[in-house]
């Protein structure tokens, strides 16, 4: 299966576009923003869990990266409500499931390779972010081959985005306008390489996750 799979092109996905689809337990659906290839591919999606869902037991040899939304997510590590993200290096196995239903952000197979540890960040800690100038930042993951934050902008401040190495941001709350639209919460788009970001925050301000670098090489 194919979502989204040119990398050399601006990809943009908006709630009013986002079709849920049934996973192979029917208790858990997703919203495919990217994806290249079948049930163990690269992809970004967006994945609700009913409540009482448990997944089956399962390895992620590309790695596995979550941001919980809505509800509580949970596995044999703990259970985590809104602002949690969670990274599980590749070859790492879980049994998730959700006993109050879970809305959570993930993107699959896109770790590099070599020795990773587990993260775990409750980006609801205020002592986690930083501010410097109009901009408020909670640094998530920084790598050579990616820099991962949530960023909290200012009403009317550009995001700014670095973009030598793509670019990719979901909208958690408030709004972001550029030359094309104005984009509501649960909003995703993914620039390539040295792509333009135009956007900037709307007068409520915008809140959201963003991924810098990861996307070098790829849409070559």
């Amino acid at each position: 299966m194919l979502v989204n799979p040119d990398f050399s092109r601006r990809a943009v996905v908006t709630p009013d576009q986002q079709h849920w689809v049934p996973s192979p337990n029917p208790s858990v659906e997703r919203v495919m923003l990217d994806r290249l290839g079948g049930e163990h591919a690269r992809a970004t999606s967006l994945v609700r869990y009913a409540p009482g869902s448990v997944f089956p037991a399962h390895e992620h040899p590309g790695g596995e990266e979550i941001l919980v939304l809505r509800g509580t997510f949970s596995d044999a590590s703990g259970h985590y409500g809104p602002g949690w993200y969670l990274r599980n290096p590749p070859g790492t196995s879980h049994q998730p499931s959700s006993a109050e239903g879970a809305l959570i952000f993930v993107k699959l197979w896109q770790m590099q390779t070599g020795r990773q540890e587990s993260l775990r960040v409750d980006t609801q800690d205020p002592t986690l972010w930083v501010t410097n100038g109009p901009r408020t930042r909670c640094p998530l993951h920084s790598s050579p081959a990616e820099q991962v934050s949530l960023e909290r902008l200012a009403p009317g401040e550009p995001l700014g985005a670095d973009t030598t190495g793509g670019a990719e941001w979901l909208l958690l709350e408030g709004s972001l306008i550029d030359a094309s639209a104005c984009f509501d919460p649960r909003s995703w788009m993914r620039l390539p390489p040295g792509a333009a970001c135009s956007a900037c925050a709307g007068r409520e301000g915008a809140t959201l996750y963003l991924k810098t670098g990861h996307l070098a090489g790829i849409a070559a």
